[in-house]
């Protein structure tokens, strides 16, 4: 069962119906991503991450030392790997 519904304007904006703010505790200015998963859009507030996520995304084998040809690799894998085309 849908929690709400958006309009789409002829120029493919929508506005956050009140009930999905409170939901994800949003206002003005904050940043929603858009996800797709199994056929489905996933809407989820952004958030920040902290060192230890970003380590924890870029060396999921837990190595403690990483040098900064390290670290771009590990961008690189892990930005290739989340925008792979599915």
């Amino acid at each position: 069962m849908a929690i709400a519904r958006s309009r789409v304007t002829a120029q493919g904006q929508i506005s956050v119906p009140a009930e999905v703010r409170r939901k994800l505790a949003v206002g003005p200015g904050s940043v929603l991503e858009w996800h797709e998963q199994e056929g489905q859009v996933i809407v989820r507030r952004a958030v920040r991450y902290s060192s230890q996520d970003v380590h924890q995304a870029l060396f999921p084998d837990g190595s403690a030392q990483a040098g900064s040809a390290d670290v771009k690799t590990g961008i690189r894998k892990y930005v290739r790997k989340r925008h792979a085309r599915r």
